[in-house]
């Protein structure tokens, strides 16, 4: 593709990208996946890649971030971004009304009625047409700088084109993270055993002050418009504006509604009241404003908030509950979460049965008793929590509730450090969950991406004893003759005091049987679910004789089962049978029972049964059998996690790093440090000053470093990940040589470079012959100066005697 032919398709990209983009979030109306819209926007980097000349500033490529803000610099507002008094009656606003006919004298005014979103307040600044400065409310007087996470949100204009654009003005908005992408990343988090978010609100503002702009572009967040600022802006009314702004392509809820009196902004507030649940965005009231600039000015100010203007607050809805139980769950690092179990209860358009109780300080807070009714309400009208226990409906003699001391998983007794809230189980190594969580981030797509052990199958894996990390997993090839058969779900079976495993009796009954289905036995179980089980079974004989399919064998099969199970006066549990019983029926005499018995106190399966006892069976015994099975792996799916374990040894290091789940390194910091450190033994040697000197990398990840490496265990696993072949270091190819001018020079590059991204010069670095140092040392040779330098790298370099360069003089050097 030559220039012109580059340019024609750049111009046919930026333009299809913008439309999709508009499409997605100004009109919620998408017409292509995200995936095609990726591939579209790969296309126009590397277009704009292969032909830098051809990247405008204003390109949608520029949306996907790539900045790493260590700290947001704090900046003045040249309007204070008001507050706004709060009313939650219509007599309040009423009274409201008759301050401003008071204030005016008159009633010739309107209000301008609009939605007030829950999010994060911005106020962004344009200078001739285009953005320059993004900052949040703060204290109204002064906030954060996070111009460059802003430009990140796909609807928000980086340019203004058009006639009649002021030199300078200023609009402000509220951010919000849409409802439906605050769900798909809760949905990944609570699959990755991480904590849940709260609420979308949080989620946004948290997202709007992360240190790297591309992680942030990557959440999908989103703004609505609701103010226009400026000194020749043109406009008398605050609709005029609202109109102005739209023109200029600005994002604005079109839910607004101008309003003559204030009974036709108690109808807008009464019509919105159901309604808001269908917007993509939680909202908790309705703003209302005088509509004329020059009324409002004349209206003026109280010490707190604008005479002109309120915010009526739709009360949360709440509904009472019965409180049937309290679960925990374990999450991958180890976290407990009580959740409480409720009758179920409408809430804002759905039926809410569970409700997360965060921690055992919330449980302490709410004095919740055994069998209270609560108050339960919609946090950002998403997340139910409990608000109150009714006192009055409390049970007469109930018990407090007392949190669990030891993990529901692996009985392990939990911890709690001093500085947090959650309790936690310590037994990293072993608990189930935890174990599951990690293996499950290992093989995920971003990581190692086995496609092919999907949850059911890992769980599968370690319950059996296969696997208990994620090393196991490269051993898994020299047991693929144990593997066909393997069970996928246990929930069939139960296991008795002294460890005897029992299985349900609708699955015994259908091994033993021939060509009655298995829901023809569930609903006969079904229907007899209240008679014992010896009435049960030979209820269960006559309906055989009913059906006429193979009456004798079936019969004569169901007697074997009553009297053996008569013979061998095992303890008995309702819905259960013994699986020795069943076995040794199916079986006859290859075995004795004492054998079967015993394999089955200390297998968890009929597969691992059968296992210990090693025996060869006809066809027809292994058809019966596989019926008594749950689902299991077959040849297929075993070949393809074969395939899948073996493709995945070629992963780069930066995906292994992300794979091993050290705590707080998510995929894009993997990527820095491998980049940075180029290999595992790097990392590991690195100092605190070394780890610190990489961007986006805080104390608390170095604390997390330390940990994992000081694990003797996590050490082992790694070794044995080598043996079998995995990346733990930056492939040499990768960075191609290009000349030895620089050969046997440490340098380290240090502030804003023109030429370069800060990965580039560290690979320009090796690529010709030298050495390149994360952090400031007397053994540097020279330090390449660029703009905006650390004034203590910059002093340090200079007491050691440090050479500092241009980036001139470095491109003279290496023949650029």
């Amino acid at each position: 593709m030559n220039q012109q032919e580059a340019a024609k398709r750049i111009t046919e990209l930026s333009k299809e990208i913008n439309h999709h983009n508009n499409l997605y979030y100004q009109e919620s109306n998408p017409e292509i996946s995200d995936f095609k819209f990726d591939q579209l926007l790969e296309e126009l980097i590397w277009l704009e890649t292969e032909f830098p000349d051809l990247l405008d500033p204003d390109s949608p490529s520029q949306r996907v971030g790539g900045t790493i803000t260590k700290e947001f610099q704090t900046v003045a507002h040249e309007t204070k971004m008001l507050s706004l008094g709060n009313t939650y009656s219509q007599e309040e606003l009423i009274a409201f009304d008759e301050r401003i006919v008071k204030g005016l004298g008159h009633t010739n005014f309107e209000y301008f009625c609009e939605m007030k979103f829950d999010g994060v307040a911005i106020s962004l600044v344009y200078e001739n047409g285009r953005l320059v400065r993004a900052v949040t409310r703060g204290d109204g007087y002064r906030g954060d700088d996070v111009t460059a996470n802003v430009k990140t949100i796909r609807n928000i204009p980086l340019r203004i084109k058009g006639e009649g654009i002021p030199a300078k003005f200023e609009v402000r908005g509220e951010i919000f993270l849409p409802l439906k992408e605050f769900l798909k990343i809760n949905a990944e988090r609570e699959d990755a055993g991480d904590a849940l978010l709260a609420n979308p609100r949080n989620a946004a503002s948290g997202t709007l002050k992360m240190q790297d702009s591309s992680v942030v572009a990557k959440r999908r967040l989103n703004c609505y418009f609701y103010q226009l600022l400026g000194d020749e802006i043109g406009v008398q009314t605050h609709s005029e504006a609202i109109s102005l702004i739209e023109k200029w392509g600005f994002n604005v809820s079109q839910t607004y509604r101008k309003a003559g009196t204030i009974q036709e902004v108690i109808q807008y507030i009464e019509d919105w009241k159901e309604q808001r649940f269908t917007l993509p965005v939680d909202t908790d009231g309705v703003v209302l404003k005088v509509n004329n600039y020059d009324q409002r000015e004349e209206l003026g100010f109280t010490a707190k908030n604008p005479r002109w203007a309120i915010a009526y607050k739709y009360k949360a809805e709440s509904a009472e509950s019965e409180l049937l139980s309290i679960t925990y769950q374990v999450g991958r690092t180890g976290a407990i979460t009580p959740v409480a179990n409720l009758s179920p209860v409408s809430l804002a358009g759905t039926t809410v049965k569970r409700a997360s109780l965060h921690n055992a300080n919330e449980i302490e807070r709410l004095d919740l008793h055994e069998g209270d009714y609560v108050f339960v309400e919609k946090g950002g009208e998403i997340i139910p929590k409990i608000t109150a226990v009714n006192p009055e409906r409390r049970p007469a003699g109930a018990n407090p509730v007392s949190y669990i001391s030891h993990c529901p998983e692996c009985g392990t007794e939990l911890a709690r450090k001093e500085s947090e809230a959650k309790h936690y189980c310590p037994n990293s190594e072993s608990c189930p969950p935890q174990v599951l969580g990690r293996i499950e981030h290992f093989v995920h797509k971003r990581a190692m991406d086995i496609d092919s052990m999907g949850t059911e199958r890992i769980r599968a894996l370690i319950e059996q004893g296969f696997i208990g990390n994620y090393a196991d997993i490269y051993e898994l090839e020299s047991k693929k003759g144990d593997l066909l058969g393997l069970e996928m779900s246990q929930d069939q079976y139960e296991t008795e005091g002294d460890g005897l495993l029992y299985i349900t009796l609708e699955k015994a009954l259908f091994a033993l049987t021939e060509q009655i289905s298995f829901k023809q036995i569930h609903d006969f179980l079904q229907a007899k679910a209240e008679i014992p089980l010896p009435e049960t079974l030979r209820a269960f004989q006559e309906q055989i004789r009913l059906w006429k399919k193979k009456t004798a064998a079936n019969v004569g099969m169901v007697e074997y089962l009553i009297n053996h199970l008569k013979d061998h006066k095992l303890p008995k549990l309702e819905d259960y049978v013994p699986v020795a019983v069943v076995l040794e029926i199916l079986l006859g005499r290859r075995v004795e029972f004492d054998q079967i018995l015993q394999a089955s106190k200390t297998a968890g399966t009929v597969h691992g049964i059968l296992r210990k006892l090693n025996l060869e069976l006809t066809s027809e015994v292994s058809d019966r059998i596989k019926k008594l099975k749950a689902n299991t792996f077959q040849d297929g799916v075993i070949s393809n996690m074969m395939e899948g374990i073996a493709a995945s040894k070629n992963q780069p290091f930066e995906k292994v790093l992300f794979a091993l789940g050290i705590r707080n390194i998510g995929e894009n910091t993997a990527q820095l440090l491998a980049r940075h450190f180029v290999s595992i033994d790097r990392l590991q040697a690195a100092s605190t000053e070394q780890l610190l000197d990489v961007n986006g990398v805080g104390e608390t990840l170095v604390s997390s470093i330390r940990d994992f490496f000081a694990n003797t265990e996590n050490l082992e696993i790694i070794d044995r990940l080598k043996k079998h072949g995995l990346k733990f270091e930056i492939e040499q190819n990768e960075t191609s040589p290009l000349g030895e001018q620089l050969a046997g020079k440490k340098i380290l590059a240090s502030g804003k470079l023109t030429h370069f991204k800060r990965d580039e010069i560290k690979d320009t670095v090796i690529a010709h012959g030298g050495q390149y140092i994360s952090s400031v040392s007397k053994n540097l040779d020279f330090i390449i100066e660029g703009a905006d330098m650390g004034p203590s790298k910059k002093e340090k370099a200079q007491k050691l005697g440090v050479p500092l360069i241009s980036e001139e003089e470095f491109l003279k050097m290496i023949g650029a």
